[in-house]
């Protein structure tokens, strides 16, 4: 009896796997904003370049005979190429001979100019106050911006790989408590951080920690249902997601100051510290982990919850050995991780899906990062792309079962691409058109990534499956937290960082002509099953080239 029925038994989605779903899926709507939290924290508001006879509370307008602040505007900050008042220069002295002119200095000489060495002046009408205008990471130090949101995708990085392999040795329960209390002094503490570098240093702790939680949790789900309700488990997590975003979207507009948003997601994270102890370890890993005491233990008081008491008093070591040696004996004769590059096929497998992994990050994470570049409105974008990606992975389920695993992902991609070309030529004044756009662009690229995992999921066997995945994992987050190092490119031109995403949107449509299409086909187990699997489309392809040439 495989360790599923087992768990059938003890109640396959009772009242304990519902309220380990909940405490899991609350768990993910408050940590995954954390990941996006960047978009309003570190929001870049208007600004110019402070002058002191417009600034200085010391110099009033009557002073100079002016009362307008339009002019004193006009005659020390030049006009872009926009005719709007430039960001970073100033006019070295008054030009008071633009206030009798037309705007043109066609009959004079260039004015003096320089940097603003005495600071800027922000609009805070949108933002009261972000990391931004505490640490004036505006023109020359505009790519210290990035550097911040790099700093947590970085963490995620480095998570996925530790803590991965401690939540094998140590216990998921374990370090997913553990990273929820490191997430909540760490974010706690950035809230205070008295520079940049120390800020930074505590989103990557931030990162480091995020990761962990939002892969335990999904373990967990998934090792505490049986295999018909693990789908509907991963979807509720995902839809928790979802909400969260939203969520984000609107306090974000309730809570302009950067330091108040930043506690307020930051404290809850201490009352799902203490409210995880209520959590329940996994049973599959403590078996597996030489803990069989602690695992019966845990199944009898799934049972006990679930309501079934007689079947919890009826689980022994003999029937928990009996119900798990299929289990132990695959964890004893698991094949190393270098199997996986050993065989040409496999090795070609795992270097195309880390590809597409990557390349599918980017712009996902490049959309997901930067609201600000699309439009003005980035609390109704946070709001509308948390909505949106529920009805894309429904659309994603569809395309799936209808076109197939590499249709559907051609499709979604080379859409995705064109909505982000699209965006880079539609002008900030039609916002409307790069709402829809973005809305658009986002959804697909939600789309585009389920599907891509479904497909890696099919195409890797059963042996090496979770190893393969952590390693495809891996690389597809070092697309993540490259996508906020590309915006630093916009210093060259605004459009650049857009077309990199887009055309790593296109680039992934092409590797995945060259892995199998896998609707419908039964899953491989070993990677025998893969190579023989090669050789059988090899020569039937051969065979059906021959029929072809004997015709004539």
């Amino acid at each position: 009896m495989a360790f599923y029925k087992l768990l059938d038994e003890v109640g396959s989605l009772g009242r304990f796997q519902i309220l380990q779903l909940a405490l899991l899926c609350v768990s993910c709507l408050v940590v995954y904003p954390h990941i996006l939290l960047e978009n309003f924290t570190a929001a870049v508001p208007g600004h110019r370049c402070w002058v002191h006879i417009l600034d200085n509370d010391t110099v009033s307008a009557n002073s100079t005979g002016i009362r307008r602040q339009d002019a004193l505007l006009r005659i020390s900050i030049p006009l872009d190429s926009d005719l709007r008042p430039e960001k970073c220069r100033r006019f070295l002295h008054p030009q008071w001979q633009l206030l009798h002119q037309s705007g043109t200095l066609s009959n004079t000489s260039e004015p003096d100019m320089e940097p603003c060495v005495d600071g800027w002046v922000y609009d805070r009408s949108a933002f009261s106050s972000t990391i931004v205008t505490k640490w004036d990471l505006v023109c020359e130090s505009q790519s210290l911006k990035s550097m911040a949101k790099f700093s947590f995708m970085a963490g995620m990085l480095v998570g996925g790989i530790i803590y991965g392999h401690l939540s094998d040795r140590f216990g998921r329960r374990l370090i997913l408590r553990w990273c929820l209390l490191l997430l909540a002094v760490a974010e706690t503490c950035a809230a205070f951080a008295p520079s940049l570098p120390v800020y930074c240093l505590l989103r990557f702790l931030a990162g480091l920690s995020a990761m962990a939680i939002l892969t335990n949790s999904s373990v967990l789900i998934i090792e505490w249902t049986v295999p018909q309700f693990q789908a509907m488990g991963m979807t509720v997590t995902i839809c928790g997601a979802c909400v969260g975003q939203m969520i984000l979207g609107g306090l974000a507009f309730a809570i302009r100051d950067w330091q108040i948003l930043q506690l307020v997601y930051s404290i809850p994270l201490f009352v799902l510290f203490l409210s995880s102890r209520w959590l329940a370890e996994s049973a599959r890993w403590l078996i597996i982990a030489n803990k069989p005491k602690e695992g019966l233990k845990e199944l009898r008081k799934a049972a006990h919850m679930n309501g079934k008491k007689n079947v919890g008093d009826a689980l022994t070591m003999e029937v928990l050995r009996s119900a798990v040696q299929e289990e132990l004996e695959a964890a004893q004769t698991k094949p190393p991780v270098s199997d996986l590059f050993r065989t040409p096929n496999m090795r070609k497998r795992i270097c195309l899906l880390s590809f597409v992994r990557f390349a599918n990050f980017i712009p996902f994470y490049g959309m997901a990062l930067h609201l600000q570049h699309l439009g003005t409105n980035v609390f109704l974008f946070q709001v509308l792309f948390g909505a949106v990606a529920l009805p894309a992975n429904y659309i994603a389920l569809l395309a799936l079962n209808h076109l197939g695993r590499r249709a559907s992902q051609v499709l979604f991609l080379f859409l995705l691409g064109s909505s982000i070309l699209a965006i880079t030529v539609v002008p900030q004044e039609m916002q409307p058109l790069r709402v829809a756009l973005s809305t658009l662009g986002v959804g697909l690229t939600s789309a585009a990534l389920m599907c891509s995992l479904a497909h890696a999921n099919e195409l890797i066997p059963t042996i090496l499956r979770a190893t393969a995945s952590g390693i495809i994992g891996i690389v597809g987050n070092v697309g993540a937290a490259l996508a906020p190092l590309l915006m630093i490119l916009a210093v060259y031109s605004p459009h650049l960082p857009w077309v990199i995403y887009a055309v790593s949107s296109f680039l992934p449509g092409l590797a995945v002509f060259l892995l199998p299409e896998t609707k419908n086909r039964p899953l491989l187990d070993s990677i025998q099953d893969v190579e023989k699997e090669r050789k059988g489309s090899r020569k039937a392809k051969q065979e059906d080239t021959f029929m072809k040439v004997t015709r004539f």
